[in-house]
């Protein structure tokens, strides 16, 4: 009896349509996709892709700009060669010796003019006076004081570092709070423990801010520099590759300089993650 009554329920269950099995990998692609569309190198690779195809059809000419393919193929032939290494580190350490002189320069005028009164009489007009000018501009000159060697190519990243130093660890030690040294000095703090444990620790914020901008100019300085008779580092072969019109080389230099860039700035933020460990933060998810 039970047979003949579950009868119509299977034919009425195999007459529903069933869904058509979707192949394996069609989940995983749509996951990569959803991944795809949320990230923040979705527009950087659409125009990369964009660049190559454009490349490929004719509409950017390789006099012009070199596709994303010969790019990376260039690369890599500069690489093996050992010829963008030896470049590279001749840049770093120009940028090494630039950007220690001038942070160094910057800060000690920065406490100088920070700390006491007459020291901001003498140092802060003439800085602000000398920030103003295009420090580019001063290449010419120079040339003049330091000859064509690697000392105004130092000097110059010096000068372009030493001003974000001085502005932002300025600013940060007089923006100390009044209630902070009242406080120091109710605990018996003396002139210099004040200085010490209270008013530098409380700039050094500013002082890390104006190093990410120290390092920026630096950069920027670099690509300039290297612009005065340089027989070797990443602006050299920028130098050659515009004679040759090798437009593959010259764009390799510059994703070269971008990546210098970040990477610093990533690790001088790593460096404000264990020095400002203690500093209260807000950070909306």
């Amino acid at each position: 009896m039970s047979l003949a009554l579950d009868a119509p329920q299977d034919a009425a269950l195999s007459a529903v349509p069933r869904p058509t099995p979707r192949p394996a990998g069609v989940p995983l692609i749509r996951r990569l996709l959803a991944r795809l569309g949320n990230s923040r190198w979705t527009v950087p690779l659409a125009l990369i892709l964009a660049w190559e195809l454009g490349s490929r059809v004719g509409l950017v000419p390789s006099r012009v700009l070199a596709a994303p393919s010969a790019v990376l193929a260039t690369f890599w032939t500069l690489l093996a060669s050992g010829e963008l290494v030896s470049n590279l580190l001749v840049s770093l350490v120009r940028v090494a010796t630039g950007l220690g002189i001038g942070v160094a320069v910057g800060t000690v005028l920065a406490v100088l003019a920070g700390l006491f009164r007459r020291g901001e009489t003498l140092v802060d007009p003439l800085m602000q006076m000398l920030r103003t000018l295009p420090f580019l501009a001063l290449v010419p000159l120079f040339i003049v004081w330091f000859g064509i060697g690697e000392v105004p190519k130092v000097a110059l990243i010096a000068l372009g570092a030493a001003f974000p130093t001085y502005l932002t660890l300025f600013s940060g030690i007089r923006a100390i709070e009044a209630k902070l040294v009242e406080a120091g000095r109710s605990f018996g703090l003396s002139r210099l423990e004040l200085i010490t444990n209270v008013v530098l620790p409380g700039a050094t914020p500013s002082f890390l801010v104006g190093l990410r901008y120290a390092l920026g100019h630096a950069w920027l300085s670099l690509v300039v520099a290297e612009q005065i008779n340089a027989s070797a580092g990443l602006g050299y072969l920028i130098n050659n590759a515009r004679d040759f019109m090798r437009t593959d080389i010259i764009v390799v230099c510059l994703g070269v300089y971008a990546v210098l860039g970040l990477g610093t700035d990533f690790l001088v933020r790593l460096l404000e993650r264990r020095l400002l460990a203690w500093r209260p933060t807000f950070l909306e998810r």
